[in-house]
């Protein structure tokens, strides 16, 4: 019996050889970088793949950028079958930070605001009837927000209107130390901020005319009653009290207290 085997038995079989990758075009992988870098949102892979050449392998620098950016303040991440350049995750906390965020005053608002620096202390009727149109409650709440305007108190006369004045919040705000500090008429006329609009004329002729018009209101008896700072609250007029009435109870006519 023959027992010598072939040479052809000892012959290892041949493995299929496994053909290399592609290497990754530098050109095309900042191609990619830029384009997820410059979008807002996630983009998908289809999405990529159609801004990219034909022969790009995707997946492959897909890969190659989320390892380059692995241990970066800024990582590649996946969701779905979307891409998007992120914050590292542990750097979040870092990364927040309170903005304030600008607001825009309306005309309006705007208008009000110069109307009560150069006539304050002034009442809402007062305030429309400079400007010549209604004001909204809305107008007044903006430049409270703001910390610009505040009650100034109540005038004795009919309907006793809440007046208002500016704060220390609208003088630091605008850099002036006091409201005499406010630019007068020819101040503005200079500074190219005056038209011939007629409201405007009237806030700077009450910028000169301030402290005459305080005199003149308190010679005619509408002084103001202050508000106290803390609560609000008006103090008690003492004369209401010693003019109230009360009813007799035999003729319901009425007698002084």
């Amino acid at each position: 019996m023959n027992t010598s085997e072939s040479p052809q038995d000892n012959t290892p079989e041949e493995q299929p050889e496994e053909s290399p990758e592609a290497p990754i075009d530098p050109q095309h992988l900042r191609l990619l970088e830029a384009i997820l870098f410059a979008s807002a949102e996630p983009l998908s892979e289809r999405a990529l793949a159609y801004r990219l050449p034909e022969d790009t392998d995707l997946k492959a620098m897909l890969s190659a950028l989320e390892a380059q950016y692995a241990d970066r303040g800024v990582n590649l991440v996946r969701a779905g079958k979307s891409w998007a350049f992120r914050t590292a995750p542990d750097l979040a906390q870092q990364l927040n930070k309170e903005i304030d965020v600008p607001r825009k005053l309306s005309r309006a608002a705007v208008e009000t605001l110069a109307i009560i620096a150069y006539h304050q202390p002034i009442t809402r009727a007062e305030i429309e009837e400079v400007r010549g149109v209604g004001l909204s409650r809305g107008t007044l709440d903006v430049l409270l927000e703001a910390d610009w305007i505040k009650p100034k108190g109540r005038r004795r006369t009919p309907g006793r209107p809440m007046t208002w004045g500016t704060t220390d919040g609208f003088l630091d705000h605008f850099g002036i130390e006091d409201v005499r500090d406010l630019p007068g008429m020819e101040e503005l006329k200079a500074a190219g901020l005056l038209d011939s609009g007629p409201a405007i004329s009237v806030y700077s002729a009450a910028a000169d005319t301030t402290e005459e018009a305080e005199d003149t209101a308190e010679e005619q008896g509408t002084q103001l009653e202050l508000i106290d700072n803390d609560n609000g609250i008006e103090d008690e007029d003492p004369d209401e009290s010693e003019t109230s009435e009360s009813l007799d109870p035999d003729d319901g006519e009425a007698t002084p207290l």
